[in-house]
């Protein structure tokens, strides 16, 4: 990689681990609102759900304005506006107060991923590679965020945790403006001829933080709209709305599940209980890290939909073995856990790379936009169904019935990659 390529990745991995790793911390806050606030767990779930609704929602209109003016602009302020909604929280009064932050939190968060996908697959050279260190970043957020927030929270009141947890995103703000990049180095300039090699002093004339910028009308932003969903991506979008539709279909509940297995039950050190199924699924997270550089690596070395193909199937057959092996012994757990976290996070760089290969460099943001719309937005409708799964059958049912979402998509991928290979 040259000296563009890792300044773009210093500044997106940033971005994406603190992306995560508030979107994970939230939640360790609630049993403190539940508390501190004195209303109920219904109530307090409208107030998150409206944060994490925006969060997805967000994503579209954050990519026209990335399109419009450039993804570092957007990354500077997603990073003080998640900065500025944990300040928020830490002097806010009652729920409304809560909901208003949390509000403010996913509006800035939906600007990350357009902007940032969008500034590593035109601006990085070994695209691939950059998706696949992109997502170890964000499991490395993922996994940090409960970690921390847990941890602070054993020792002081949540505003003082919240004011704490405000101050990382406010510093990552004022790295990120102070590192200049070329967001078009890895893109043929409009009139032709080679891509440049990157360097910091080889600017592309087109380069959006050079331009001035603006919003394109509203008929614009339709035709841009059609010409995204008239090609590869029509077929695509349901794919990525399966994609999301499993994640949080099988992550939201997963450790309560793994609690109730008797291998991870709770035991007593020095006096204190230690919940095992929690290490087990921050290790899940941890391996998963593994899965997104392999999985950005195998985006250079094949076409994507390929690759995923593979990865949907693979993720078939663990959700019909996992109930079935984890509850043989501990090992057993242990590896089908492992399985899981590799493959479900290795196949998302794949996916970042298909939607790059099917969208043009001057709608990019707009594209990974109506992406994190399905991953995040319509895929959410996975965790709803995960609970009521396991409120009226079993877990056996709910894998078995999850493994129809990723052999869904594995066909779907094929029929991508065939017509790719028929052109």
């Amino acid at each position: 990689m040259n000296g563009n390529d890792r300044s773009i990745l210093s500044i997106t991995m940033l971005g994406h681990g603190m992306v995560h790793m508030y979107e994970l911390a939230i939640p360790i806050f609630i049993t403190a609102w539940i508390a501190g606030l004195g209303v109920g767990s219904a109530t307090l779930g409208i107030a998150v759900a409206v944060g994490y609704a925006l969060y997805g929602i967000g994503s579209a209109p954050s990519g026209i304005v990335t399109d419009a003016y450039g993804s570092k602009r957007l990354l500077v302020g997603c990073l003080l506006g998640m900065g500025a909604s944990f300040a928020l929280l830490a002097v806010v009064d009652g729920l409304a107060g809560v909901t208003l932050a949390l509000a403010v939190w996913g509006l800035a968060a939906s600007a990350y991923h357009p902007a940032g996908l969008r500034l590593i697959s035109t601006g990085v050279t070994e695209r691939g590679a950059g998706l696949g260190y992109h997502g170890i970043a964000g499991n490395v957020g993922i996994a940090l965020g409960p970690l921390v927030a847990t941890t602070l929270l054993i020792a002081f009141e949540w505003r003082l945790v919240a004011a704490a947890m405000a101050v990382p995103a406010f510093a990552a703000a004022v790295y990120t403006i102070y590192v200049s990049v070329d967001e078009l180095a890895a893109v043929e300039p409009v009139g032709g001829g080679e891509a440049t090699d990157g360097g910091e002093d080889e600017p592309t004339a087109t380069d959006p933080e050079d331009a001035p910028g603006s919003l394109p009308p509203i008929r614009g932003i339709l035709g841009d709209t059609r010409t995204i969903f008239a090609g590869g991506f029509l077929i695509a979008f349901p794919m990525l709305i399966l994609e999301g539709f499993f994640y949080r279909g099988v992550l939201t509940f997963l450790p309560d599940m793994l609690a109730s297995y008797e291998s991870l039950a709770t035991v007593t050190i020095a006096g204190e209980s230690v919940e095992p199924s929690g290490y087990v699924f921050v290790g899940l997270l941890v391996v998963g890290m593994g899965g997104q550089y392999v999985g950005g690596r195998l985006s250079d070395a094949m076409p994507p939909e390929k690759a995923a193909v593979g990865a949907f199937f693979a993720l078939t057959v663990i959700s019909v073995l996992f109930v079935p092996a984890a509850s043989s012994g501990l090992l057993a757990l242990l590896a089908v856990s492992a399985l899981l976290g590799f493959v479900l996070f290795g196949e998302q760089p794949l996916l970042q790379a298909i939607v790059a290969d099917y969208s043009t460099s001057d709608v990019r943001g707009l594209s990974y936009g109506y992406m994190f719309v399905g991953v995040f937005g319509v895929g959410s409708l996975g965790a709803a169904f995960s609970g009521a799964m396991l409120a009226y059958t079993t877990q056996r049912a709910l894998f078995v019935l999850l493994a129809v979402v990723p052999l869904t998509a594995a066909l779907i991928s094929a029929a991508l990659w065939r017509s790719n290979d028929a052109r």
